[in-house]
């Protein structure tokens, strides 16, 4: 297995969703708090980014024993079948991402504290079951909020909780600012989820997949897609009102004019090579930009 395979097995290109997440995170934290523990946010970046991964084979790999024999998708499609790549090789590095993340984030939680604990374990529930089990999460109507809410929403609160937990209680006054802060990447993570699932509609019917789309229907999904990202800029201005973040966030609206472009032209057309690059652009956009803003506002 080369790395070009393994970047594609463990959909590398796609781990902005789970970084730019952690990075707004450690921001928040200094900005609210002035407080970063380095020591626990590189124990938890290696942490998350293993298990992504393995989650994200998982993924592969269930998508690989589920396939039906109605079309070639185990053959042509999916990355194990079309490469030819050992079954057992990739249920032994399943394994091994998960173990490792697993003692990385008890021994996290053992250091820390036990809310850490019952964080991670939801954390670790929604990722496993997002593929595996007789029901998987990527199957029902509930997967884009799953991916959403865990990695736009969890992960940033695990982080910051991390960072200044030996100045706040874990209640619902320091989580309601979290949850708002939280919201637009969490629409914007959603939003790659559902764009990915409206391309996948036919594919996913066949193979037993009913997701969101399928209940609602493409016209919908299209319209949901569109609502979403509206959402994520409103709600990133109410952030600034609220002064939960810094006024530099405002200028996330230069950017609304190429969003809005990239979305009205995957909306036209949507198809998984033609037009759902640029639903994968729209996230990385969105939330780099809000990164970078953020970054600045510290300084000013």
């Amino acid at each position: 297995m080369n790395f070009k395979i393994f970047a594609e097995l463990v959909e590398l290109k796609a781990k902005s969703a789970s970084i730019f997440p952690f990075a707004l995170g450690m921001l928040y934290s200094w900005y609210h708090y002035q407080q970063l523990s380095l020591s626990n946010m590189l124990l938890f970046f290696i942490s998350m980014v293993i298990f992504n991964m393995a989650v994200d084979i998982l993924d592969n790999y269930m998508d690989f024993h589920r396939a039906t024999d109605v079309h070639d998708y185990k053959e042509e499609t999916n990355i194990i079948g079309r490469e030819k790549l050992s079954v057992p090789l990739i249920r032994n590095l399943i394994i091994s991402f998960i173990l490792v993340s697993s003692l990385l984030g008890l021994y996290l939680a053992y250091r820390t504290s036990w809310i850490v604990l019952w964080l991670g374990i939801f954390s670790f529930a929604v990722g496993i079951f997002y593929s595996a089990g007789p029901k998987p999460l990527s199957t029902l109507p509930v997967g884009e909020i799953a991916s959403g809410f865990t990695m736009g929403t969890i992960i940033p609160i695990i982080c910051i909780y991390l960072n200044v937990r030996s100045q706040v209680n874990f209640n619902f006054s320091f989580l309601w600012p979290i949850l708002l802060f939280t919201l637009p990447s969490a629409c914007a993570i959603a939003n790659l989820m559902l764009a990915n699932n409206t391309c996948d509609l036919e594919e996913d019917r066949l193979n037993n997949r009913h997701t969101l789309v399928h209940y609602i229907g493409e016209k919908n999904a299209l319209h949901l897609f569109k609502t979403l990202v509206i959402i994520a800029f409103l709600t990133t201005t109410l952030n600034v009102a609220l002064k939960i973040v810094p006024w530099t966030l405002l200028f996330i609206w230069l950017i609304f004019p190429k969003i809005w472009k990239n979305t009205q032209r995957y909306s036209i057309k949507p198809n998984k090579l033609e037009t759902f690059p640029l639903a994968i652009q729209n996230l990385g956009l969105f939330i780099s930009v809000q990164m970078i803003l953020f970054f600045v506002g510290l300084f000013l």
